[in-house]
């Protein structure tokens, strides 16, 4: 008898958490054995000014924890994935085969965009933390993101004939090659949002609401193995999150949130009109916090541009909130309450306005 497709996805997510949970505390021990923090404290403005309202509030903490701790998500997903699937080889059971999720039709390539994302992000930590402080160029960072999600997104269309964007009580938007531009987009939108890491629990939490909302997505579509990817997702934010929380013992860095916003990016596309449901659409509702992060940047420079002066104290948005006096811990919880009913809403929206076919 076949596995319980539920238990298929369950068992990985415990699995991921339960690994997180065991090479954290290696983790931090070299983390903190080779200083893997901020040498020098503080931080720029979009339009290149010292941001004197962040530097008052996070000079110290910035120097407090070591970055890398995105290392806990990925690292626990590719340990849980790779070691069923080696499992699976060796062993081979039917119990194992069946919890084997590793798939080419579904998990190869949001699992490869994830990895390639969190190495990209990891090379830029190992660069902040050395005495000059200085990442990656952003061009650079925004030049890799432009051209993995330009391959992808040609994936989709050349390999995957995707060429279609399903639409709430409607027929498929019929874009054509235009596929490949509008993954583009998405993903430069999503990886601009990963300054929402910025709080102590605050990107984990939110992270882990978005990918258990596609974990709902994929599953009620069919989609078993992809749902059990995002899933094992979900675990290892879970491990990271038990560690983050405040005093966290590090920070998610460009490590984290590189690999998982891209990543996020690649499961919207695959359960849109490659898996027959609403994956696109309702991005914007279940990343609201995503966005909303994102455009109180662009705000914050725009109306300094037109009209001499800042629109907020500090952008980010959840940042401006610290400035007028909210605790950090009052922020991030406000912000996990939001990311579950932004994700309670893009999961009713999607399950419950399927596109006419």
């Amino acid at each position: 008898m076949n596995m319980p497709e539920l238990v298929r996805i369950l068992i990985p997510t415990a699995i991921a958490f339960i690994i997180g949970m065991a090479i954290t505390p290696i983790l931090t021990h070299y983390l903190y054995k080779y200083k893997a923090w901020k040498k020098k404290a503080g931080k720029q403005t979009l339009d290149g000014e010292t941001a004197h309202e962040f530097n008052r509030l996070h000079t110290e903490s910035e120097m407090r924890a070591p970055r890398m701790g995105g290392i806990v998500v990925w690292g626990s997903v590719l340990l849980t994935i790779l070691g069923i699937a080696a499992a699976a080889k060796l062993l081979d059971t039917p119990a194992l085969e069946d919890l084997n999720f590793l798939s080419r039709s579904q998990t190869w390539l949001p699992f490869a965009t994830l990895l390639v994302g969190a190495l990209v992000g990891l090379v830029d930590d190992l660069m902040i933390v050395r005495p000059s402080g200085e990442g990656l160029r952003l061009r650079f960072r925004l030049f890799f993101v432009v051209l993995l999600s330009g391959a992808i997104g040609w994936w989709f269309w050349d390999k995957l004939d995707v060429t279609a964007v399903n639409i709430p009580f409607m027929a498929p938007l019929e874009i054509g090659w235009l596929i490949i531009p509008l993954f583009v987009i998405v993903s430069l939108a999503l990886y601009a949002s990963g300054v929402i890491d910025g709080i102590d629990g605050l990107s984990g939490g939110v992270f882990a609401s978005i990918f258990a909302s596609y974990t709902i997505i994929a599953f009620s579509h069919g989609q078993v193995d992809l749902a059990a990817f995002t899933a094992c997702v979900v675990g290892g934010l879970l491990a990271f999150l038990w560690f983050n929380i405040p005093p966290a013992r590090f920070y998610m860095s460009d490590t984290g949130t590189m690999g998982l916003t891209l990543a996020i990016g690649t499961v919207a596309f695959m359960t849109d009109n490659l898996g027959g449901g609403i994956g696109i659409a309702v991005l914007p509702v279940i990343g609201a916090l995503l966005i909303i992060t994102v455009f109180s940047d662009i705000a914050q420079v725009i109306w300094k541009k037109l009209f001499g002066i800042k629109l907020l104290r500090i952008a980010p948005l959840h940042h401006h909130f610290e400035a007028v006096g909210w605790p950090g811990h009052k922020v991030v919880m406000r912000y996990w309450v939001l990311s579950i009913m932004f994700a309670f809403a893009g999961v009713i929206l999607a399950l419950s306005a399927l596109p006419i076919q």
